[in-house]
């Protein structure tokens, strides 16, 4: 697995790509991740690659790993990234549809 993109990476790639200065380009990036951790909670969305979504999990019983005891996982709130159909079909390839079975 290659290594992942670094922030200024990404900032040098964007402004190349749109002919802007690097600053421009790390300015946008701040900017949209800042609007996206304020949006979260009603579902924020970024065209062709997903939605990020805060959703609430249940209080549930859970074990400890090293003594087997049940415990009380209590209710949190958590944030969810759902990846786009557009993203998975451009990563993975359009894959033939399953066969159904009659």
């Amino acid at each position: 697995m290659g290594k992942s993109l670094t922030k200024s990476q990404i900032v040098d790639h964007v402004a190349k790509g749109a002919d802007i200065s690097k600053k421009v380009a790390a300015q946008i990036l701040d900017d949209l991740a800042n609007l996206a951790y304020k949006e979260a909670k009603n579902a924020f969305t970024l065209p062709g690659l997903g939605k990020l979504v805060l959703s609430n999990r249940k209080a549930r019983t859970g074990r400890n790993p090293q003594t087997g005891e049940a415990i009380k996982i209590p209710a949190k709130k958590v944030v969810k990234f759902r990846v786009a159909k557009a993203a998975k079909d451009a990563i993975l390839g359009k894959s033939a549809p399953a066969a159904k079975k009659k």
